[in-house]
């Protein structure tokens, strides 16, 4: 077996949620996972098994949670 590449852009919310597990689980068995995310989110965190790669947005992590 081979391990692959992938680069996921993932929408914050609840597909994250489920999304997480499988790439945290990809990564541990050795595939090379990159998740391109904006600095200011709800629910995208970064894991040991993955890199994380953040993009500046235009408002603050506080400004996002008084919206919601």
């Amino acid at each position: 077996a081979a391990a692959g590449k992938l680069l996921v852009v993932p929408v914050d919310g609840s597909h994250w949620l489920s999304m997480w597990e499988v790439l945290d689980v990809l990564g541990q068995r050795g595939h090379e996972v990159v998740v391109v995310a904006p600095e200011v989110t709800m629910h995208i965190k970064p894991s040991k098994n993955f890199v994380m790669k953040m993009y500046p947005v235009p408002f603050t992590q506080e400004e996002m949670h008084e919206l919601f």
